[in-house]
């Protein structure tokens, strides 16, 4: 199984969103992140990913939960999900043109809007990380490469990452 890290650096009500040059979700606004490598925590991934795709040094991080993506037999891999805080002073200056990409704020409200059709699938998980406190475990159920289910359960709490 291939494990993940998806991240959103918030400010305020903005997201730091990455719109990626290359698969998956390629040509889509979503958070920054990548493969967890040998011997690393995701925690640790996080971190670094955020250093690497963005050259912002987090220092406020926390666990979110998790996506599995499955088809019904076979899992696929998960992605862990984090949320970086930054204080509303920070300064950040968007668009940015980086190897990954284009790094850009955008609002929530935008981000949520029922007609954007330009993001990954975060409305499915982000308002929930953004509010609660409890984690949950997102299964987003494929078949023929066709999004045909996602369920949710929450993730006890002693869980490390």
């Amino acid at each position: 199984m291939i494990e993940f890290t998806i991240c959103f650096v918030k400010k305020g009500d903005h997201i730091l969103l990455l719109n990626r040059d290359k698969p998956q979700w390629m040509g889509a606004w979503n958070g920054v992140g990548g493969k967890i490598e040998q011997n690393e925590t995701p925690l640790a991934c996080a971190i670094r990913e955020i250093k690497e795709e963005t050259g912002i040094t987090v220092e406020d991080i926390t666990y979110k939960g998790k996506i599995t993506w499955t088809d019904g037999d076979i899992n696929y891999g998960c992605m862990y999900a984090f949320i970086a805080e930054l204080p509303e002073s920070f300064t950040y200056v968007t668009p940015l043109k980086v190897a990954e990409g284009i790094l850009d704020w955008k609002e929530l409200t935008w981000i949520f809007h029922p007609e954007n059709v330009g993001i990954a699938d975060l409305k499915y998980y982000l308002p929930t990380m953004l509010k609660e406190t409890t984690n949950y475990e997102y299964i987003f159920t494929y078949q023929d490469k066709k999004l045909v289910n996602i369920s949710s359960a929450p993730i006890e709490q002693t869980s490390t990452v």
